[in-house]
């Protein structure tokens, strides 16, 4: 992956000008220059957005990263640790219509929340009440059979967990994370280290495998 295709999956509303958004046109030509491209990976470092991924050192390659982990991998990655991030209030839920819901929408990853070989799910019981009130709220915010809602709290959720690991663990994946969605606020988070590193692993071998 060059530099090119590497800022062209990043989300527009990362390049700013003096707090503004770029406008699309400029962005558009940006992308499309040399220079151009070499402006926009300044901005992101100056900015103080990214180090670990785009600043230079020796033996670094932003690309490499970039490719082992493309944006759908994140995607079913976050939605993953989303998931698992809401074991408390998953296990904890037993009205038929919600569970039923849940299964649907999570297929397989519904089964990754009930098991306590990957995460115990012990957490105080302020949170996992918080945890359970967000998940009934986007249960209850789908039109019909759409999980969107729910699927979105598990996704955002997870990106949370992801990048509060990698801020210790892989500094340039916490940020590339980042950059390929708009900006969100940080929030709780819930997972210990090792269930959030098995996933990553795992994730990470079935490409391999594949």
């Amino acid at each position: 992956m060059t530099l090119q295709a590497l800022l062209a999956e990043v989300e527009p509303d990362w390049f700013r000008d003096g707090g503004e958004p770029l406008p699309a046109d400029l962005l558009r030509r940006a992308r499309g220059s040399r220079l151009g491209r070499r402006l926009l990976a300044r901005g992101l470092i100056t900015d103080g957005l990214v180090d670990a991924l785009l600043a230079p050192r020796p033996g670094h390659d932003p690309a490499t990263l970039a490719m082992r982990w493309p944006k759908a991998r994140i995607a079913r990655l976050t939605r993953d640790l989303g998931v698992l991030a809401h074991a408390p209030a998953i296990r904890g839920e037993v009205r038929r219509e919600p569970v039923r819901r849940l299964k649907r929408a999570l297929g397989n990853s519904y089964l990754l929340a009930l098991d306590p070989s990957v995460w115990d799910a012990r957490l105080p019981a302020a949170a996992v009440r918080e945890l359970a009130t967000g998940m009934e709220q986007a249960l209850a915010g789908g039109q019909g059979d759409d999980d969107t809602p729910v699927l979105d709290l598990f996704a955002c959720q997870g990106r949370q967990e992801l990048r509060a690991w990698a801020a210790h663990r892989d500094p340039a994946l916490g940020e590339w994370v980042a950059l390929l969605h708009p900006r969100e606020p940080a929030t709780p988070t819930y997972l210990p280290e090792r269930p959030v590193l098995l996933l990553c692993t795992h994730h990470e071998t079935r490409a391999a495998r594949a």
